[in-house]
This record gives C-alpha cells, sequence and structure tokens, in this order.
C-alpha cells in the first residue's frame, strides 16, 4: 500500500506541526490530573474504576510499512484519542453519580449515550422519587 502524496498540503502540514504537538503538553497534563482525579475521587465516591487500557491504544507504530514520521504521529493520535476518550468516560461515570438530569432537548444537542437513563430535564417528581428516597413524602403528580 502506498499513501498518496499531497503536495498543495506539504506547506499547510509544517506551519500546523507547532500548533498539533504543542498540545501534546496539554493532553499528558489532562491525562495525569485525570488519573489523579480519576484515582482518588472514584474511591471516595465507590465507583468501579475505569480501566485505561479499553481506552488508550498506542500500537500502530508496530507496523512495517510506515516511515518513522508516520509511527510518531499514530502514536500521538493514538494517545491523543484515547486521553479524550478515556476522560469523556470519566466524566460521564462522574455525571451519573452526581447529575443524571438530561440537558433541555433542542434540535442543536446531541444527546450522549451515557445519558439515556439520566431523569428527563424538569421531572421534579422522578428526580426526587429516584435521588431524594430519604424525603419523608415523595412528591407525587
Amino acid at each position: 500500500m502506498e499513501f498518496k502524496k499531497y503536495p498543495e498540503r506539504e506547506l499547510s502540514s509544517i506551519l500546523s506541526i507547532p500548533f498539533i504537538w504543542g498540545m501534546l503538553l496539554i493532553f499528558v497534563i489532562l491525562d495525569l490530573t485525570l488519573e489523579i482525579y480519576h484515582q482518588i475521587c472514584f474511591r471516595i465516591f465507590k465507583l468501579p474504576l475505569v480501566e485505561r487500557a479499553n481506552y488508550i491504544k498506542i500500537d500502530r507504530h508496530k507496523l512495517d510499512y510506515l516511515t518513522f514520521p508516520d509511527k510518531l504521529r499514530c502514536a500521538y493520535c493514538g494517545y491523543a484519542n484515547g486521553v479524550l476518550a478515556y476522560a469523556v468516560k470519566i466524566t460521564a461515570e462522574t455525571e451519573k453519580y452526581w447529575c443524571a438530569i438530561k440537558h433541555k432537548k433542542d434540535g442543536n444537542y446531541i444527546e450522549p449515550k451515557h445519558q439515556k437513563d439520566f431523569v428527563e430535564f424538569d421531572d421534579e417528581v422522578e428526580f426526587v422519587n429516584r435521588f431524594k428516597p430519604d424525603k419523608d413524602t415523595l412528591v407525587t403528580d
């Protein structure tokens, strides 16, 4: 398999390098702080830990047909996209724990899959019944 070269992209690709690789520091900081949060808070909340290896996979650099720069780019994308997917999962589990209420429906918002079982927006009865069962009187319609 041979990758097609796009000469018109070469200059723009070169100009984008500092922006793309500059984000690596942001991903590493996010990764470190996210893992600290995950390890401490999930234990406090008594939530099961999220398996990091299910989200971050760096393996395409092992492909013999890739050049060294291709391998670096593949490692970067595997790491960056994995960290973001891992962050979404941890944040979703946190949201389920603290605020399992859907957002108000509108045509511009794509509801995340993890919110499918959340309480509907503005459904006080369901919210109180599900999350405040210790109240003396449950709210009814």
